[in-house]
């Protein structure tokens, strides 16, 4: 009897056992950038969460736990994932750094030992690379390392986000070539998913998927307007190898949260088309 055990089992909770993939839903973007739409108030945390049910998971920051913890509670209900880092990259209001001095920072906000305690399933932690500033690249590894043997040593399944620090500034930093690069950095140091945003084209989101041999899940983006094209962008994800997607704003800023998770759990475990799931966002 070992962790390994443990996390087997909180892994089985994210990934179903009879298919492989996941839908993952993010509501913890309020902890980088603010109140999001569709998220703003407790009123409307609570009639999202509501609608969540089918979610494969779902990522909640810290101070959202004592709000939700009732959504993970029971049979059937989505595995528990926790947002463990803040950061204030590529953020939209008041942006340190933007005269180029600094090129983000992050920081953990919980221990493993108070996740394992609190019951969670997952973390997720981001990797940032590439930056100009070497040490600050060593850093992000270093903690990311950390972060792994701590969740190895308690049986947390840990879920990494690597991402460019230059972002925006390079037109090269989220090709095919580097994500792929990250994402088997990831893998690597121990990741047991590897969340990557959509290099542009299901050639290119294959040929990172194809040299990752840890479960990829595809990062939703902003969206959440035209449900369809979230049906689709899933279904190119999975054509393209990804084992799930790990949306967030596609889904809790939709009018109907519950119908684009039917949707999305037709594309993602059924292997349905866009036409065919795009039917169930009505029911």
């Amino acid at each position: 009897m070992d962790s390994r055990t443990g996390k087997a089992v909180r892994l089985g909770r994210i990934l179903r056992p009879e298919t492989g993939r996941a839908v993952v839903v993010a509501a913890s973007h309020g902890v980088m950038a603010g109140p999001p739409s569709g998220l703003k108030t407790r009123e409307e945390i609570e009639t999202v969460f509501g609608q969540l049910r089918g979610a494969d998971g779902v990522m909640v920051s810290p101070g959202m736990i004592p709000l939700v913890e009732h959504s993970f509670i029971g049979r059937d209900r989505p595995g528990f994932v926790l947002h463990l880092d803040w950061k204030n990259h590529a953020r939209a209001i008041y942006t340190p750094g933007k005269d180029g001095r600094s090129e983000g920072v992050l920081a953990q906000l919980a221990d493993i030992s108070d996740v394992a305690a609190c019951g969670i399933d997952a973390v997720m932690t981001y990797m940032y690379l590439g930056q100009k500033d070497t040490a600050l690249e060593q850093a992000e590894i270093i903690r990311n390392t950390h972060i792994a043997r701590e969740c190895e040593r308690h049986g947390i399944a840990l879920i990494i986000e690597p991402r460019s620090a230059l972002e925006g500034v390079d037109p090269d930093a989220l090709s095919a070539k580097v994500m792929s690069m990250y994402c088997r950095i990831a893998a690597d140091i121990g990741a047991d998913l590897v969340k990557a945003l959509w290099p542009g084209s299901v050639e290119d989101f294959a040929a990172v998927t194809s040299t990752c041999y840890t479960p990829v899940l595809l990062a939703g983006g902003a969206g959440g307007e035209d449900p369809h094209a979230t049906l689709q962008l899933a279904a190119d994800a999975i054509e393209a190898g990804a084992k799930g997607v790990m949306f967030g704003r596609r889904i809790f800023r939709a009018q109907q949260p519950a119908g684009v998770l039917r949707a999305l759990n037709a594309v993602v475990h059924e292997n349905q088309s866009v036409e065919q799931a795009s039917r169930l966002l009505e029911q």
